[in-house]
């Protein structure tokens, strides 16, 4: 058993991957053979990922805020508390807050060969600016 104490793991502030303010707590990253990781992310408003997919996919439960995503040639779709998103393997994506709001999300995927996602670009500005889908 491994128990983390609450506080113990510094959060990270990666610049790379991420426009504007984003701050990743760890929440698991299990030793091999397994291979899930888990993250908290909070987004400050108009922060979001770069576009990237994941290789095992990913899952993410949205815990507080609004927030914005999109698949690749897709409409930008509104997500919130409660929500659950499922993105498949290799689907080329993004996430992020509401431009006014903050969003926190739990983020889960897996590992392959070491790798949980892969980075493909900036979103831009026209990009999430992108009429919201209407649900």
């Amino acid at each position: 058993m491994d128990i983390k104490r609450s506080g113990s793991q510094p959060s990270k502030a990666p610049p790379q991957y991420f426009t504007g303010t984003v701050r990743l707590d760890p929440i698991v990253e299990a030793p091999e053979p397994a291979r899930v990781r888990a993250l908290s992310v909070t987004f400050e408003p108009g922060a979001r990922t770069d576009w990237h997919t994941h290789p095992l996919g990913q899952t993410l439960l949205v815990t507080a805020g609004a927030g914005l995503a999109q698949v690749w040639g897709e409409p930008v779709r509104a997500i919130r508390p409660g929500d659950v998103i499922w993105f498949p393997p290799g689907e080329k994506h993004w996430h992020g807050a509401s431009p006014t709001t903050a969003m926190t999300h739990i983020a889960i995927q897996e590992a392959l060969n070491g790798s949980t996602a892969e980075w493909l670009g900036a979103v831009t500005d026209d990009q999430y600016a992108g009429e919201v889908a209407k649900d």
